[in-house]
């Protein structure tokens, strides 16, 4: 009984609450008969996942990334440009997206992890500036106006051109990333990342190799944000630079903050509040 009791606390209620409110979302849409709220919470659903990508590192290691919205970019231009010639497998576009972000996250990864504080904010933004001008220098894909994806992911057995589908298959990477994280968080891995958070010097003379642990923790980061980025390709049909823009990395920042820092589903609750928030004062009439 007090195992059970310590189950249920009121975080774990509103977790559990919030998750499967967010797995009922197309049935109440096809109730209402209104399908744009099926879009609303995708958008809402990809970027609970890069916030909680960000929050690894972020709420569980203390390394603020002004970049990871390059991460996001990278997976929604492996989507934009296979897809500009012909290639629409969405295991290739999965394929090529993490390939991409685990030898971009890599290489930034271990240039930045050997600086700390304000210092590792800002080679995180310039290494994303740096991607993002790139994004724009690509004129023979859209450069700055972006490049539009003809069709979206398929996957042999299912395809995400229909807009239900791809919710969940959002929410799945969703649910499969938290389960994954709560493993991580709770395993060794979590116990060094979080004693570096806390005192990095101690860890390191207890014997511990904190940087290979906080790089290792930065490039599960990173890819969680490209399969977020992948998601958001397709769901918008559409890819730009903008997706690469320091605002962005921002916007997953507050998320984080707003929902929790350090707790596993507060950067869900917390893109759905901004998110939300964002709808609402979009539609007054001032």
């Amino acid at each position: 009984m007090a195992d059970r009791g310590a189950l249920l606390t009121p975080r774990t209620v509103c977790a559990t609450l919030v998750l499967v409110g967010l797995g009922l979302v197309p049935v109440f849409a096809a109730l209402l008969n209104q399908p744009f709220y099926v879009t609303l919470f995708t958008r809402i659903l990809v970027f609970a996942i890069a916030a909680t990508g960000l929050n690894l590192i972020l709420g569980y290691g203390a390394l603020v990334s002004f970049g990871h919205a390059m991460y996001i970019g990278i997976g929604a231009y492996a989507v934009g440009l296979l897809g500009h010639h012909g290639i629409t497998s969405g295991w290739a576009h999965v394929g090529a997206a993490l390939v991409a972000g685990t030898v971009v996250a890599a290489a930034v990864g271990a240039v930045c992890l050997r600086t700390s504080g304000m210092a590792f904010i800002m080679i995180t933004l310039a290494f994303a500036q740096m991607l993002f001008f790139l994004a724009v220098s690509l004129k023979e894909y859209g450069g700055d106006d972006g490049l539009p994806v003809a069709v979206r992911s398929d996957f042999g057995l299912f395809t995400l051109a229909n807009n239900t589908v791809l919710y969940y298959a959002a929410y799945a990477v969703l649910l499969a990333v938290l389960f994954l994280f709560w493993r991580l968080i709770h395993a060794r891995f979590g116990m060094v990342l979080r004693g570096t958070k806390v005192n990095e010097r101690r860890m390191a003379a207890l014997g511990f190799p904190t940087l290979r642990y906080r790089l290792a923790a930065y490039v599960i980061s990173a890819l969680v944000c490209v399969l977020a980025g992948v998601l958001m390709a397709n769901l918008t049909k559409f890819v730009a630079p903008s997706y690469m823009a320091w605002s962005v990395s921002g916007e997953l920042i507050v998320m984080i903050v707003l929902g929790g820092m350090g707790t596993l589903v507060g950067p869900v609750g917390g893109a759905t509040a901004l998110l939300m928030l964002e709808e609402l004062l979009s539609s007054l009439k001032i």
